[in-house]
C-alpha cells in the first residue's frame, strides 16, 4: 500500500485567524514522514473566472496570494482553478505512482477539501480526511459542520 498526503490550498490568500496555526501542523506531519508521498494543490484564479463573475471573489489573482506558505520540498504541485483537485493530471499521478490511499488536509474544509474528498470517493479511491489538519477561513463551527457532512457522505471511518 502506498499513501499520498494531498495538501489542499495552503496559500497566503487563505491564512487568517482561523487558519493561521494550520501551516505549522501540516509541516510537522510532513516532517514526520508518515506518508510515502506528499503533493500540494494551488488555487489559481483568473480575472474572467466564475469566482470573479458570479461571486465577485478576486482572491488568488496576485502571485503573493497564490504562494504556498510552507516549503513544498520539491513535492508535486497541482494547480487548479476549480474547487476540486481532481483532474486528469492528479488521477494520472495517483495511478502512475500506484497510490492506494489518499489523505487530505488543508483549507477550506467546507469547500475544496470536501469537494476533492467527494470526487475521489466517487471514483472509488481510498480517501481519508485528516480532521485535525483541516481548517475553514470562516471558523471552527463551519469546519465542524463540514467534517460532519464528510462523515455522512464518505464514511465515518474515512474522517480521521
Amino acid at each position: 500500500m502506498k499513501s499520498l498526503l494531498l495538501v489542499i490550498d495552503l496559500q497566503n490568500e487563505f491564512i487568517n485567524k482561523y487558519t493561521e496555526n494550520l501551516p505549522d501542523k501540516i509541516k510537522e506531519i510532513i516532517d514526520n514522514n508518515k506518508f510515502d508521498d506528499v503533493a500540494f494543490t494551488r488555487f489559481i484564479n483568473f480575472k474572467d473566472s466564475v469566482f470573479v463573475k458570479k461571486l465577485n471573489w478576486k482572491g488568488c489573482l496576485q502571485d503573493k496570494e497564490k504562494k504556498i506558505v510552507i516549503d513544498t520540498k520539491n513535492s508535486k504541485i497541482f494547480d487548479k482553478s476549480i474547487y476540486s483537485a481532481v483532474n486528469k493530471e492528479l488521477i494520472d499521478y495517483i495511478n502512475e505512482n500506484k497510490i492506494t490511499e489518499i489523505y487530505l488536509c488543508g483549507i477550506d474544509t467546507e469547500c475544496c477539501v470536501l469537494k476533492t474528498a467527494f470526487d475521489l470517493f466517487e471514483l472509488e479511491y481510498n480517501v481519508y480526511v485528516l480532521k485535525d489538519y483541516c481548517s475553514c477561513m470562516l471558523g471552527v463551527e463551519r469546519n465542524n459542520n463540514a467534517l460532519e457532512i464528510l462523515r455522512r457522505n464518505i464514511g465515518k471511518t474515512n474522517v480521521i
